[in-house]
């Protein structure tokens, strides 16, 4: 039994320590928050960040090619920051994530889905279906 233990602290001590970040997705409701190692790549992150914005069924849909997406440091600067950086680097717990510019340079913008409720005809027309209980 102490011999497990003893391992299970040296596991730990060389993983590094734990950040818990924030990343906000530009068009997202609110950051997504998850627990990362200090060393970890920026590229890692990335695919994390997706992944769990996925799970959680955000919109808009975002894909899962972290490829296309760079991170950025909005107290650090606005340049996106390298792949293979360690995340601890920076000192900070804030990141953006952002579609990559498009070849002419312009930010590819993130088309949100629309739902069609249909016609106001449609919509007036069920709410006079409703059944109304009276007394």
């Amino acid at each position: 039994m102490l011999l497990i233990k003893h391992k299970k602290n040296q596991a730990s001590k060389v993983a590094g320590n734990r950040l818990l970040i924030s990343v906000t997705v530009v068009g997202s409701a609110g950051p997504i928050r998850f627990v990362v190692n200090e060393g970890e790549p920026v590229a890692a992150v990335i695919d994390t960040a997706l992944k769990s914005y996925a799970r959680e069924g955000r919109l808009p849909v975002l894909g899962s090619n972290y490829n296309d997406f760079v991170l950025c440091c909005p107290v650090v600067g606005t340049e996106a920051l390298n792949p293979w950086e360690t995340v601890g680097s920076f000192g900070v717990r804030n990141f953006m994530l952002c579609k990559k510019p498009g070849e002419d340079g312009k930010p590819v913008a993130v088309e949100m889905p629309r739902k069609s409720f249909g016609s106001w005809k449609t919509w007036f027309n069920k709410s006079l279906n409703l059944k109304v209980s009276s007394h």
